[in-house]
């Protein structure tokens, strides 16, 4: 881990599940790179991301009626489907088209699941996971599989290998190596845009946190009316606030629709 800071809930994880994340590394002939702290911060928190997803919907599911559906109930149904059209049910639908529906279980828990972590870090002590490239490249590979495997269950491994061939037999050569690299650049694709915008988000948080609270105390030290100046310290951080919550929902949607996108290529007729 280096000199990044070690998270509170990363110390927790390690103290109850130090020895058998070790135990399971040694048997992959991997080492930690923290021998103090094995289980980095991004992999804490994606266990807190975990466990805060299944309470959630577990008492969610407690609570679920057809006739007097509360608001969570119904913010959760506007996840898959909303007047936009732009519900993990809808885009499915409209992109993929016959036989949807059982893409929808992935696409929602691998969204909902980035949604989450791209939220974790306005949580005081938290970090979003995203913002560690390991994450969003796990994502971005299990979409990669996943695809590809739909692509080639629908249209059989041979029709689905001639789609790199592309349409002129003569560049047939290039356009393999070209199509190859294509499908491969997805998962980089995938990746660094996730990674990067919230690692970006994140610093900036941090950054113009730690200003506006060194601002807040300068105008105090100063003189005791400078409190007053109290909206620029607090507004800063609203207004960052805001931005992130805005940038963790966007970067959770377009990794999701892209997702989306790629299975659609992958199983259509005219693919």
């Amino acid at each position: 881990m280096g000199e990044e800071q070690v998270l509170g809930v990363t110390k927790l994880a390690n103290l109850l599940l130090a020895k058998p994340y070790v135990a399971l590394l040694t048997l992959l002939h991997l080492h930690p790179a923290n021998a103090e702290y094995p289980i980095p911060n991004f992999f804490a928190m994606e266990m807190v991301v975990f466990l805060v997803a299944i309470i959630f919907f577990l008492w969610l599911k407690a609570r679920i009626s057809a006739d007097r559906p509360g608001a969570t109930q119904q913010v959760m149904e506007m996840v898959l489907t909303n007047p936009m059209g732009v519900g993990v049910k809808d885009l499915v639908e409209d992109v993929v088209g016959h036989g949807s529906e059982r893409h929808i279980p992935l696409f929602g828990t691998i969204g909902i699941f980035i949604l989450i972590c791209n939220l974790a870090a306005l949580v005081p002590g938290f970090m979003s996971p995203t913002a560690e490239v390991t994450v969003p490249l796990a994502c971005a590979t299990v979409v990669f599989l996943y695809y590809n495997r739909h692509g080639i269950a629908h249209h059989g491994g041979l029709r689905y290998a001639k789609t790199l061939m592309g349409p002129v037999l003569l560049i047939s050569p290039l356009m393999v190596v070209i199509e190859t690299f294509s499908h491969f650049a997805r998962i980089l694709s995938l990746t660094v845009r996730l990674w990067a915008n919230m690692l970006v988000s994140e610093l900036i948080y941090v950054s113009f946190l730690g200003l506006s609270i060194a601002l807040f105390a300068f105008l105090g030290h100063l003189n005791p009316v400078g409190y007053v100046s109290v909206v620029a310290p607090v507004g800063i951080p609203l207004a960052l606030n805001l931005f992130h919550i805005f940038e963790a929902i966007l970067q959770a949607f377009i990794f999701t629709i892209l997702a989306i996108i790629y299975l659609g290529l992958a199983v259509g007729e005219e693919h």
